[in-house]
């Protein structure tokens, strides 16, 4: 339960990345940042827009190792959750470990990949073992495939959290089959859907809100969609920046009481911020 020794929540961000640019990085990356993203930057611009909470999600370029990561949630363990990247084999104590420092979920970033890498039964043991926990499983894949990909997860029993729109390359277009059947899907209720990183879609605001009035009438409403800045915006930072992705979702969701829902009352539950470690 909500207890008055945890700070007030006044709006979560559930997507931003931290990194330095020295840190050890995966082969065969898409990308290889030329600058810092520091965790100080960061609660800096939770704080300037009047924030008081976020999600660190691991970048693809770090891998599985998450140690970076873990530091800043150490340092500021009220504040910040996180989303980790693991290998299938990962042992029950490292998870243990995970949570303790306020991980509670891992990141399956599918762009570039074939989806069937994680569809053996050890990855599938490994999300029946994130569900027991009460864990998720996030997913950054394009709209056409995510019908093949999220109900094996769903049937695991983990909830699952589809990235920045589902990436939609165009409108979601209900004659088409793989699109019909996602926002069929949205109505499970253990799948969310994250407002974040339009601009990964060249989509603009009024194509957002074309996809946002899709996505919520398939969902029943805004109950299990989330909002996240995509900080500090990898490969797209000469294009956007912390203050002008809060402005659209603010232009997106311009109904106060709406706005609350997907920043604070969808995120507290989903990433148990009401309560302390």
């Amino acid at each position: 339960m909500y207890t008055a020794c945890l700070p007030a929540i006044t709006g979560i961000d559930s997507h931003a990345h931290i990194f330095r640019q020295n840190l050890p990085m995966v082969r065969n990356r898409r990308y290889s940042p030329g600058y810092d993203a520091l965790i100080e930057q960061y609660l800096c611009h939770l704080d300037r827009h009047g924030l008081s909470h976020g999600v660190l999600i691991q970048p693809s370029f770090l891998g599985t190792d998450n140690s970076y990561m873990l530091q800043a949630l150490r340092r500021h363990p009220q504040r910040l959750r996180a989303v980790a990247v693991v290998d299938a084999s990962i042992s029950e104590q490292q998870l243990d470990e995970l949570a303790e420092a306020g991980v509670v979920g891992i990141r399956l970033n599918l762009i570039g990949v074939s989806p069937d890498d994680y569809a053996g039964p050890e990855w599938m043991t490994l999300f029946k073992r994130l569900a027991g926990r009460g864990w998720q499983v996030e997913i950054q894949r394009g709209l056409d495939d995510l019908v093949l990909i999220v109900p094996p997860l769903l049937a695991c029993g983990v909830d699952v959290v589809v990235d920045h729109f589902g990436l939609p390359g165009a409108d979601i277009d209900p004659e088409n089959d793989n699109h019909r059947l996602f926002l069929h899907l949205l109505a499970e209720p253990n799948l969310w859907l994250k407002l974040s990183a339009s601009y990964r879609s060249q989509s603009d605001l009024a194509k957002a809100r074309r996809v946002l009035a899709q996505v919520r009438q398939a969902a029943g409403g805004l109950q299990r969609l989330l909002w996240g800045s995509d900080w500090p915006n990898t490969q797209f930072e000469q294009q956007t920046s912390y203050a002008e992705q809060y402005a659209f979702f603010e232009a997106l969701l311009p109904d106060t009481t709406e706005r609350r829902q997907v920043l604070v009352v969808n995120p507290i539950k989903l990433f148990g911020f009401d309560r302390s470690r």
